[in-house]
């Protein structure tokens, strides 16, 4: 985790305390639960809450301390706690193995990330929904291989986002339900030592589902699929980053990030506004998509269980949700404070002298008589000579001169096809699709 991208609320959920006061539930309520049952006294589940209710401070220091003799981390915190609670803590981890309270916390903490990563969507797609309803009917070009293609809106550009970020969240919704499983199953799943009705309760506690079958562990490919997700969600942060990238070039400049006041853009350079938000997000990207293939590298354990994955997945756990989580929010004030520049989009497409127009054109020939092969024919030989004057050139004019084009549309035809409107028709169908 590297604090220069890291927000508090995600970040304490990784802290070690909180990791710790996951695992002292995850016993406390097994210890009740087989107090219940009459395996192990109910007062052993009593001393262990009674201390809690004391609000202890996790002394994360002596823990360390005790792990670096036993080697052994969840041993070292029942050690700990029974140096507290003294004589009753023997009855916890009754029938345990650590796998239980390791893979457990994991899912607590996946899940209680997911949440507030589900609120982080929730505040991106209000920002793109608003700009997207401010932008509706703006007109702008849309690019195909980087090149002037047909006229879209700017309002239709942050619909396709937002309609993404949309799919991004319900894939997330599904990959929490995916993740929060427990497992309190024993040393190879078996419920050998300890029966499955206090997994279920310890479960039911901490807001999980009991894992239907488990080894000592519980299985790696609904690790694999979580972080597969937030990778996709990443996917789509860069996309939209690169789309203000590209906006904000100088030879464009139809968008551009805010620029704050005593902001500076280049230590030499003091003309200088750059993309500088949306270029680390696009690194922020590269790296939660790197926590994917581990993850599916982690699937392949040996039999019951090996210890390949663990050091894994004590990086990627805090490391992608931190970093998500911010990406995610930075990525809602880029969006929320975008300059955007509707003059300079018009300019943008009236550049090329009405290239853009130039499938109205043929379609309008091949209506009227004229095969598909002679009409890109023709309109393709007068849209060359707009494209190498650098649209000093107008396509409607060459037309109008051209005597086969003529042949079969009059003047007024030609000039109904490049109506700028024609192409915003159906802009509040695909908005009612979006939105609606």
């Amino acid at each position: 985790m590297v604090p220069r991208y890291a927000r508090p609320a995600m970040t304490a959920i990784w802290e070690p305390e909180s990791k710790y006061r996951i695992w002292f539930e995850i016993e406390a309520h097994a210890t009740e639960k087989l107090g219940e049952l009459g395996v192990v006294p109910k007062s052993a589940a009593k001393a262990l809450w009674d201390w809690w209710a004391t609000n202890p401070k996790i002394d994360v220091e002596a823990i360390d301390a005790i792990e670096a003799v036993t080697k052994h981390d969840v041993i070292a915190f029942l050690t700990w706690v029974a140096e507290n609670v003294g004589d009753e803590a023997r009855f916890m981890h009754q029938g345990m193995t650590s796998s239980d309270v390791l893979d457990t916390t994991l899912a607590v903490q996946l899940a209680r990330s997911t949440d507030l990563l589900l609120e982080d969507l929730n505040q991106l797609l209000a920002a793109i929904k608003r700009r997207a309803e401010e932008h509706k009917y703006t007109p702008t070009i849309g690019r195909s291989h980087g090149i002037h293609a047909e006229p879209v809106t700017f309002g239709l550009k942050l619909a396709q986002a937002y309609a993404e970020f949309d799919r991004c969240k319900t894939r997330l919704i599904a990959a929490r339900e995916e993740i929060a499983t427990c497992a309190i199953s024993g040393a190879v799943g078996t419920f050998a030592n300890i029966d499955p009705s206090v997994e279920e309760y310890v479960a039911e506690k901490l807001g999980l589902k009991p894992e239907p079958v488990s080894t000592q562990v519980i299985p790696r490919d609904r690790h694999a699929m979580y972080f597969a997700t937030l990778a996709v969600i990443a996917g789509s942060i860069e996309r939209l980053s690169v789309e203000v990238r590209h906006l904000q070039r100088t030879e464009v400049l139809e968008a551009e990030e805010f620029f704050s006041k005593g902001q500076k853009g280049s230590s030499a350079m003091p003309h200088k506004r750059n993309p500088i938000l949306t270029e680390n997000l696009t690194g922020q990207a590269r790296m939660i998509r790197a926590y994917a293939l581990p993850a599916l590298e982690n699937v392949a354990l040996w039999h019951e269980r090996d210890i390949s994955h663990s050091s894994v997945e004590r990086f990627i756990g805090p490391d992608a949700t931190i970093t998500l989580d911010f990406a995610l929010a930075r990525l809602t004030g880029v969006v929320d404070k975008l300059l955007v520049y509707p003059e300079r989009m018009q300019a943008n497409m009236d550049r090329m002298g009405g290239l853009i127009h130039s499938q109205r054109v043929l379609l309008a020939l091949t209506q009227n008589g004229v095969s598909r092969e002679d009409a890109y024919r023709l309109v393709q030989r007068n849209a060359m000579k707009v494209w190498e004057s650098d649209g000093k050139l107008m396509l409607l004019d060459l037309l109008k001169q051209d005597e086969e084009v003529t042949a079969a549309l009059t003047h007024e035809q030609l000039e109904e096809r490049f109506d700028l409107d024609y192409h915003f028709k159906q802009v509040d169908t695909i908005f009612d699709r979006v939105f609606g």
